[in-house]
């Protein structure tokens, strides 16, 4: 496919526009659950569609993304009825379970979105990617060559294809603790809500906040709290993690697309 100039595009940005969502966990919302109880996530992908419609009073929205799942089940579940919808904009987010699985190659992963993007692009979508937060400090740390690698092919496939990119490798904001759930994996509300304004600052639409505002000063933690909080996380969220991992389960093997078609949502929602 010959590169797309999407300054010669029509701005998908407009009354009555259509967003389709897809990937993994992080597009789901994890970490971000509404407050009424429902065990729904909306994170920064439903609240980006807030904003979407708060600037231009309606549009179509459908998230297809699950929890848990590898580039090849978004490739096989998510992309075939997003093509059907053909929507104006397609965020795409995919890769990072396969990263953190034992045969995880950036290169394949690269092909594979390569392709992905191109199939999304012919059929007249624009797309938003994403890379990755800076995980140089942490327990992640030990990933950063091959979550590096796999970046620096995101960044050639988005200007390969003229797409919009989220750059979350240089959003330093995230990298504070408060940006993420107890569960060290997920962003935090506050880490979902900051990287929905990057999104729409992005795509140029006005929120009237700022992502990058400093966060407030942190209280002092006690090395005993510390680690009290570290024994926490490897029994609730580390433990069970690499149990599923061992097992071949999945966090999302029972869990279905919360909006799994094109739906209006309106500035009065």
């Amino acid at each position: 496919m010959a590169k797309t100039n999407r300054s010669e595009e029509t701005s998908p940005i407009r009354p009555g526009m259509t967003l389709a969502s897809l990937g993994d966990s992080f597009t789901e919302g994890v970490g971000d659950p509404y407050p009424d109880g429902s065990g729904v996530f909306r994170g920064w992908a439903d609240r980006l569609a807030e904003h979407l419609a708060d600037h231009v009073g309606e549009i179509g929205y459908a998230n297809l993304a699950v929890r848990g799942k590898l580039i090849r089940q978004i490739v096989t579940d998510q992309v075939p009825p997003a093509l059907e919808m053909a929507p104006d904009l397609v965020t795409l987010c995919a890769g990072g379970n396969d990263l953190l699985r034992p045969a995880g190659d950036p290169e394949r992963l690269a092909k594979i979105l390569d392709r992905t993007v191109s199939r999304l692009r012919a059929n007249g979508s624009q797309v938003v990617l994403f890379t990755g937060v800076n995980v140089a400090t942490g327990y992640m740390r030990g990933t950063i060559g091959l979550f590096a690698r796999y970046y620096m092919n995101v960044r050639a496939i988005a200007d390969r294809y003229d797409c919009f990119l989220v750059d979350q490798w240089s959003m330093g904001v995230l990298t504070d603790s408060r940006a993420w759930d107890e569960d060290r994996l997920h962003m935090s509300p506050e880490g979902h809500r900051r990287l929905a304004l990057r999104v729409a600052e992005v795509l140029g639409v006005p929120t009237g906040e700022r992502w990058d505002e400093p966060w407030p000063e942190a209280e002092p933690v006690s090395w005993t709290e510390a680690r009290r909080d570290d024994l926490h996380w490897l029994k609730e969220s580390l433990g069970p993690w690499i149990g599923r991992r061992l097992t071949g389960r999945s966090s999302g093997d029972t869990v279905t697309a919360k909006r799994p078609e094109l739906t209006p949502l309106t500035k009065d929602r």
